[in-house]
């Protein structure tokens, strides 16, 4: 993907809560891609300046930045959601020694994206073809859930910034309520994200077993599924019945609240991990089951996206594209 600009090296990073995906573009093309553990770094400059160490025999010293963060953005001070990191925005582009440094939502940016991503990166569940001009819905589990949307606007695409992962779940079914009442137990709030992620699908197994009296493994998120592939375990098999089916009713509410019939859009780490389950589960009956709506929602195309860094792409254009963001220049 070309990128419009001036041929300044611009470093771009999406920092999520488990891995940090790093990118310099340079004469308009993101080159030197390259993901790093946030684990293996005390805060966010020392994992940045480690990037611009990597890239420092081959390019010149970006003074540019754009950064893409699973945290809120509300003013100068970040905090990330899902990882013990703060930072001041306009200390961290002094520390880094940084002309301008944009800092957006992580799936504000991967919002930015979602036209420019290939077909061939994209797997359809269910709907028809997406509607032209009409708004575009994201979201996706992972270390968190992630959300926003791309809205026509004139001549521009605009995305949102919010916190949609954070809205408060809803039971479909008797099982889902036991499973709620069960959560609300433990938490203050119970939150879409609290369930749609990856500590929330290990967090399923774990009340699913709880529910019916058995006692159940310290299984990671990864575990669940495995077994889940291999049928070898029935409550493996039913959180992760029960994680799609959750999946499609917040997706379907993003695509009623946005009026997304250009299509909704599953990024994040586990989406593309589950690989037919998801498209063998209840996620798109339940995408579809909102009763006098199930006739607006049934063409609405639901893509997973397959791409290796996607978030990448939209921060590529942060950088002259309008849009949601904090920045601070020196």
């Amino acid at each position: 993907m070309r990128v419009a600009g001036s041929d300044i090296p611009k470093l771009i990073a999406d920092i999520g809560g488990t891995h940090a995906r790093f990118a310099v573009v340079s004469a308009g093309e993101p080159r030197e891609q390259i993901q790093y553990r946030c684990d293996d770094y005390s805060d966010l400059a020392s994992l940045v300046n480690a990037y611009l160490a990597h890239i420092a025999a081959k390019h010149e010293r970006p003074s540019v930045a754009a950064l893409a963060v699973a945290a809120p953005m509300t003013g100068d001070a970040v905090t990330m959601t899902n990882r013990p990191w703060s930072f001041s925005i306009r200390a961290l582009r002094e520390q880094l020694q940084l002309q301008r440094l944009i800092v957006l939502n992580d799936f504000t940016a991967l919002a930015m994206a979602l036209r420019d991503l290939p077909t061939s990166e994209l797997e359809q569940i269910g709907g028809a073809r997406p509607a032209p001009g009409h708004p575009l819905a994201v979201l996706g589990p992972g270390t968190g859930l992630g959300v926003s949307g791309l809205i026509p606007c004139g001549e521009h695409w605009l995305p949102l910034q919010g916190e949609g992962g954070h809205v408060t779940l809803a039971a479909s079914d008797a099982r889902e309520a036991a499973v709620l009442a069960h959560l609300q137990k433990q938490f203050v709030h119970v939150s879409a994200e609290r369930v749609v992620s990856g500590a929330g699908l290990a967090l399923l197994y774990e009340t699913l077993c709880a529910l019916d009296d058995v006692r159940g493994e310290a299984l990671q998120p990864h575990h669940v599924t495995e077994r889940a592939l291999q049928k070898s375990d029935r409550h493996c098999v039913e959180a992760v019945d029960m994680f799609c089916a959750l999946l499609g009713t917040v997706a379907s509410d993003l695509a009623l609240t946005v009026g997304a019939l250009g299509g909704v859009y599953i990024g994040g780490g586990i989406a593309p991990k589950l690989g037919a389950l998801l498209a063998a589960s209840p996620f798109r009956r339940r995408f579809e089951a909102k009763g006098r709506y199930a006739a607006y929602l049934a063409p609405i195309p639901v893509y997973v996206i397959r791409s290796a860094t996607p978030a990448l792409l939209g921060l590529a254009r942060a950088f002259d594209s309008p849009g949601p963001r904090s920045e601070s220049h020196a």
